[in-house]
């Protein structure tokens, strides 16, 4: 059985393992979805609730491979960028729409694309 932590300081980031695999499969169907039909009357916003706590424990993972980086990295503009994104999205209140739920689902998305190119083993610097 598992449990959904609602961490909107996200005060456990540093303590919670990311389990991706269930969180990728719930996106996808969420970005797969047309509309809210079959989804029952507060379904939208405990998924809303689940992404948005899972966001903001990987977008402190990102900020702190970010922090990492050489500040000459080419990968330090991009990966600002998406953070910065993060952060103005995620100082939305969160809804009970579909389309807010979706949104969260495209910034986990966006979120483990760019984890995923800062945990990639980076080139020497050249001397």
């Amino acid at each position: 059985m598992s449990a959904v932590l609602y961490d909107p300081e996200a005060l456990l980031d540093q303590e919670m393992p990311l389990d991706r695999a269930p969180i990728t499969a719930l996106v996808d169907a969420m970005l797969a979805r047309k509309d809210a039909s079959g989804l029952r009357a507060g379904d939208c916003a405990q998924i809303a609730l689940l992404l948005t706590g899972h966001a903001r424990i990987v977008a402190a993972e990102v900020s702190r491979h970010f922090e990492a980086l050489p500040k000459d990295s080419e990968l330090r503009p991009v990966t600002d960028q998406v953070l910065q994104e993060a952060k103005r999205r995620l100082s939305v209140t969160s809804q009970t729409t579909l389309a807010h739920a979706q949104q969260r689902a495209r910034l986990v998305k966006a979120l483990y694309r760019a984890l995923d190119q800062l945990l990639k083993p980076q080139p020497a610097p050249s001397l």
